[in-house]
């Protein structure tokens, strides 16, 4: 067996898929199989039980996992170091982000890397919250982009950036002919909200509510697309954060309003795992990253 075999299979199993593992290390979905197949032969027993749907590890299939898994992290870490005293920023980065950070933002990002880094890639998929913290957990990805990054020992948290939220309306509703307005203007308005789960709602819930002011929840989404497709036809109005909405005020379509007394602000952050062992390359992006937040907010 090689390392590559050894990959392979710890990635079916973090995947939960034959597909996925065979995709994360750019080989057929045959391939990844047979290198299965290697590793059962190797050892003379069944490794993975795929009568079940999804399937299963047997307990030998466990142990290999547990015990592979350090084995490439020790492995990935050695590469780490010789990289770094070579100064090489080549190879992938893998990047999980929520939805609304937006595929503009990070493929500016992606695009400056790759022409600065031409033997460097990035993958990148947007996923709901807890789904990057589970692809960040489970070693996935390399690291998460996410709102309001939750402290947990497992993970380090690298602040990014805090997004000025705003009210969003139709261009034709009162409000928008209003420069800036408090929560309290925002009193039994119907409201599109995030659905309950999301950590974005529930700040705004708290922020609405700690000014005793109500409004009608008349619509829930769990992605700002939605939101702002509704907001636009004239459902209700909504909070959001200001860079997700510049298209759409430039083009006329929606209106934005500062919340102020006091403003109310959405933290962006990276998040990876302790300990983790980053390449040069990996370490660059971030440092992209970071460099792309000094852009500044736009005054309204």
């Amino acid at each position: 067996m090689n390392i590559d075999t050894l990959r392979i299979f710890c990635d079916v199993v973090q995947h939960h898929s034959f597909s996925r593992g065979a995709a994360a290390n750019d080989v057929s979905q045959s391939a990844a199989t047979q290198s299965v197949h290697r590793m059962e032969r190797f050892f003379g027993v069944q490794l993975v039980d795929r009568s079940k749907r999804p399937f299963i590890l047997t307990p030998e299939g466990q142990v290999c996992y547990e015990g592979y898994r350090d084995v490439l992290e020790r492995y990935d870490a050695v590469d780490v170091r010789v990289r770094s005293l070579r100064k090489e920023i080549t190879g992938l980065v893998r990047v999980a982000a929520i939805y609304s950070i937006g595929l503009h933002d990070m493929g500016r990002c992606m695009q400056r890397f790759m022409r600065d880094y031409p033997r460097a890639k990035v993958r990148l998929e947007f996923l709901r919250p807890n789904k990057v913290y589970d692809a960040v957990i489970g070693a996935e990805v390399d690291l998460g982009i996410v709102s309001y990054p939750a402290a947990n020992p497992d993970l380090t948290v690298v602040p990014l950036r805090s997004e000025r939220m705003v009210v969003v309306c139709p261009p034709g509703h009162p409000l928008a002919e209003r420069k800036a307005i408090s929560a309290e203007h925002l009193q039994d308005e119907n409201f599109i909200g995030f659905d309950r789960d999301l950590i974005i709602r529930k700040e705004i819930d708290r922020y609405l509510r700690q000014r005793s002011v109500p409004v009608k929840m008349v619509m829930e989404f769990d992605n700002i697309e939605t939101i702002k497709q509704a907001v636009e036809i004239g459902s209700g109005i909504s909070v959001l954060p200001e860079p997700t909405i510049r298209k759409e005020t430039k083009a006329g379509v929606l209106a934005t309003v500062r919340l102020i007394a006091p403003e109310l602000k959405r933290p962006i952050g990276i998040i990876y795992r302790q300990r983790k062992a980053f390449t040069p390359t990996a370490l660059r992006f971030i440092e992209l990253l970071q460099s792309e937040q000094d852009e500044p907010t736009v005054e309204m």
